[in-house]
């Protein structure tokens, strides 16, 4: 116990006060996780006030150290650790922790807090978007650093504790990590034996050094969590290291000076008011007095926006000169930074003749290499699937041999990919994309969510969409995907009837700037005629009519591959003097914000409407009403060819005829 602050060195008074304000903003909010920031305040305060380059005023520089808390449940430590060093949080906001309408909400939210960097809360992805970070600093370095101009030359940290690593998430993440041999990529592993349920030997028992040793990293262990100088040599020795990522696991103690230190029971809840008195009176602080803040300790807190500005200066200086000699990267390096397309990019799209039939994964690849000298930003590749899925640059180096190259072998790694290209994404600089079967979209359900949560500009490329693939069977064939994904908020969905329409979907998917899928076919389909439609006006409102008769009897709404039967079935209609519209509907998203004329001029209220789509049929009420139909599919698939699955379960012209015929009064 020390008697009195003024026997505190300097260092120490400093831990002390950001242990003491995250448990202050824990217990005033009665809710929060007060146990990881008193063990891991050392960490915190090493980073932010003497090893990380960042600029307390100027929260996005460009060229600033990443720090992810994937450990998100501490978050308190994070706001606490933001505040003292200078970002725009205020004392006021740690008092509002939790709060309705606070800037610091439970968890990490990129957006709601100057510093964040990355929204982390579901454990295991913090850890992978700072992967996606040290690919997109590799990558950026070697495309744009020049000999004595290294405009890019920043590491990503990433502190993280057991429960990051118990989730599968974390072994794809790392294993990626160290095959790219990310160097400037530190894990900074909070090993305090404790999980929410006890302690970890109840469930964890995994020696996660040799782990990550077999993964290709480099690892080191500091024995105590309140050994400055040895975690400062450790995390000193990381950043020497450039040829792997590095990991430090430091044995900190879970609410460390309370009376709950080294127990679960300091994990989840505040301490109460007994227990935060007696933390302050083992800490010489104050006891009564909360969100207490010494003087000097915030003085020498405050170092950070000093060195932050000289930090910032420095580069600026730097890209100036980098700028002067090279003024085609550097006006490139600004452009993507800001997240502004090439003028004209949009001219390198393909037009496709309607003369021979594509699947529209191959119509995505098209396109994709098309625009790839205009978008050089675009980045990416997928889970092992890029002959399937059509998403490589032809030529073009893969970013593991060439970190300048622009195609990532993301192996069968389907959420760890999704969770990397969220945090290329969040890095700046890229528009990245990872690419799957769309029945995997699954895997990986959780690192879209929270690409829409964030507004990232992630791309999803889905293939192989529906029934319609075939001999895979149902394992593979998506049947209740669309409508999950469709459920998420800020989330754009594609799912284009042919090449042109896929044409525009990528339009559309690059200039949103939020997260985007696309669900693209693995059959053949018919091209529309783009002299005869207005393909790319369409998709932008998100259904449009393709074929129309006077006075409609019945609409029929075709999404995706769906659209072609539909025409048939108004063929089919039309010989028997039904006079049926056929809508395409490539994007509920985009439909949902048009106006309600546009809507209505579409969908024709009072004609009855029929929805064919070859995936769950909840959701497409709210267009046909409860007087339409729906041709969906409320069971799983079959394996069989794909014409005959889509037949044998109900996507033929003359079913889709004979349900609509029903209709017509």
């Amino acid at each position: 116990m020390t008697s009195s602050l003024a026997e505190i060195s300097l260092d120490q008074l400093s831990i002390d006060t950001l242990r003491l304000l995250a448990v202050d903003t824990v217990e005033k909010a009665k809710s929060g996780h007060p146990g990881a920031p008193l063990g891991c305040a050392p960490i915190a305060y090493l980073l932010f006030h003497k090893l990380m380059k960042h600029n307390p005023a100027h929260a996005k520089w460009a060229d600033r150290d990443r720090f992810v808390l994937s450990n998100g449940h501490a978050s308190a430590l994070l706001y606490s650790t933001l505040f003292l060093s200078g970002y725009d949080v205020t004392l006021d906001d740690l008092k509002s922790f939790r709060q309705w309408g606070s800037r610091t909400p439970g968890h990490p939210e990129r957006g709601d807090t100057d510093g964040v960097e990355v929204t982390t809360g579901p454990l295991g992805q913090g850890l992978a978007m700072a992967v996606g970070m040290a690919i997109a600093e590799k990558h950026l370095a070697a495309v744009y650093n020049r000999p004595g101009f290294d405009v890019v030359n920043h590491h990503t940290f990433a502190l993280l504790g057991d429960g990051d690593l118990m989730e599968g998430v974390s072994h794809e993440a790392a294993a990626l990590a160290g095959t790219l041999g990310l160097g400037k990529l530190v894990f900074l592993y909070d090993d305090n034996q404790i999980s929410l349920d006890g302690p970890t030997s109840l469930s964890y028992t995994d020696d996660a050094l040799k782990r990550f040793e077999a993964y290709h990293w480099h690892v080191q262990r500091v024995a105590d969590g309140n050994d400055i100088a040895g975690i400062e040599a450790a995390i000193e020795a990381a950043k020497a290291e450039t040829g792997r990522p590095s990991i430090i696991a430091i044995r900190t103690i879970i609410g460390y000076g309370s009376p709950k230190a080294g127990s679960n029971k300091s994990h989840g809840e505040p301490l109460g008011a007994a227990d935060v008195a007696a933390t302050k009176k083992f800490l010489g602080f104050p006891e009564e007095q909360s969100f207490y803040v010494p003087a000097d300790a915030l003085t020498n807190w405050r170092q950070a926006q000093k060195r932050g500005a000289e930090f910032e200066s420095a580069w600026k200086a730097l890209f100036a000169g980098y700028a002067a000699a090279f003024p085609e990267q550097a006006a490139e390096f600004e452009r993507t930074q800001k997240g502004e397309l090439k003028a004209g990019w949009e001219k390198a799209i393909p037009s496709f003749a309607p003369d021979k039939p594509q699947a529209t994964r191959n119509a995505g690849g098209a396109i994709m290499n098309a625009i790839a000298e205009q978008v050089p930003e675009l980045f990416g590749g997928a889970a092992d699937l890029t002959s399937s899925t059509k998403t490589i640059f032809k030529p073009g180096a893969t970013f593991h041999e060439d970190p300048a190259g622009r195609n990532v072998f993301f192996g069968v790694r389907e959420f760890g990919m999704c969770a990397a290209v969220n945090g290329m994404a969040a890095h700046g600089g890229l528009i990245p994309f990872g690419s799957t079967f769309f029945v995997f979209s699954d895997y990986a359900k959780s690192a879209i969510r929270l690409a829409a949560l964030m507004q990232v500009h992630s791309l999803f490329v889905f293939t192989h969409d529906s029934i319609a693939l075939g001999e895979d069977g149902p394992t593979h064939q998506p049947v209740e995907q669309l409508l999950g994904l469709r459920a998420i908020p800020g989330l754009t969905d594609f799912r284009p009837a042919d090449a042109n329409e896929t044409a525009a979907a990528w339009r559309l998917a690059l200039e949103r700037k939020g997260p985007s899928f696309f669900a693209l076919t693995r059959q053949n389909l018919p091209v529309l005629d783009p002299a005869a439609h207005d393909v790319f006006g369409g998709v932008s409102k998100g259904a449009y009519v393709i074929e129309d008769a006077a006075n409609p009897q019945v609409v029929l709404l075709g999404a995706g591959s769906e659209l072609w039967p539909a025409l048939e079935a108004a063929k089919l209609l039309a010989a028997e003097g039904i006079r049926a519209r056929v809508v395409s509907f490539p994007s509920w998203r985009v439909f949902e914000e048009q106006t309600a004329a546009y809507k209505a001029s579409v969908l024709l209220p009072g004609v009855p409407k029929v929805a064919i789509e070859a995936g769950s049929t909840l959701g497409w009420w709210k267009y046909v009403g409860l007087d339409g139909d729906v041709v969906g599919l409320d069971r799983f698939g079959a394996s069989a060819p794909g014409p005959k699955a889509m037949a044998e379960l109900g996507f033929g012209a003359e079913s889709i005829a004979a349900r609509a015929k029903k209709l017509v009064k």
